[in-house]
């Protein structure tokens, strides 16, 4: 059986309900959940990023109360788990900015490793805003995004994850950066 069948197998018995499951899947998933919230917390500045450590429990504990969730497989988990994270990470920007008065919150760049090139900033409460807008018109290519961005996905497993080709995350990729680059400088043009 390969690791990523295991995996899938582990993430069905414990969505099955087996106990045991999650013992085994833990310390399968640990290292990739933490590269994944290591990755994340590089686009934040230091003074306002939470602790690799601190977004990895909060995500992880968050995926726990999914009690209901029927994992398909690998990528499932893992899409949901850059999905929490990506909740985590924005609760705590609009906590931020709910405690300070004029505003102030961590800016993130759109820009994924060295293979896409420079976006502009945005801050992260801004992102997701722009995120959920792309999800009601366009929600694959918002998808991709997220995948892309918060979970650290390749275009490889972007495109098994969804069930597409390679050339479909690409396409879609560029679409969705090219809408949030309009969206966010629109918001930054209106002083949002």
């Amino acid at each position: 059986m390969t690791p990523s069948a295991d995996l899938t197998g582990l993430l069905q018995a414990w969505s099955g309900g087996d106990p045991n499951a999650l013992e085994q899947l833990e310390p399968l998933v640990h290292a990739e959940l933490c590269q994944m919230a290591r990755r994340l917390l590089s686009t934040e500045r230091r003074e306002t990023a939470c602790q690799t450590t601190d977004l990895l429990h909060e995500s992880y504990l968050r995926l726990m109360d999914w009690r209901v969730v029927h994992w398909q497989s690998r990528g499932h988990f893992f899409a949901a788990a850059a999905r929490m994270m990506r909740r985590v990470l924005v609760d705590a920007a609009r906590a931020r900015n709910a405690s300070k008065r004029n505003g102030g919150v961590s800016p993130v760049s759109l820009e994924l490793a060295n293979e896409v090139p420079a976006a502009p900033e945005a801050d992260l409460v801004a992102l997701d805003d722009a995120l959920a807008a792309l999800a009601t018109v366009n929600p694959r290519p918002s998808m991709v995004i997220e995948l892309r961005f918060f979970g650290g996905f390749s275009v490889e497993e972007t495109a098994e994850t969804i069930g597409v080709s390679a050339r479909t995350v690409i396409n879609d990729w560029n679409t969705a950066r090219a809408w949030l680059r309009h969206e966010l400088t629109a918001r930054d043009a209106h002083g949002r």
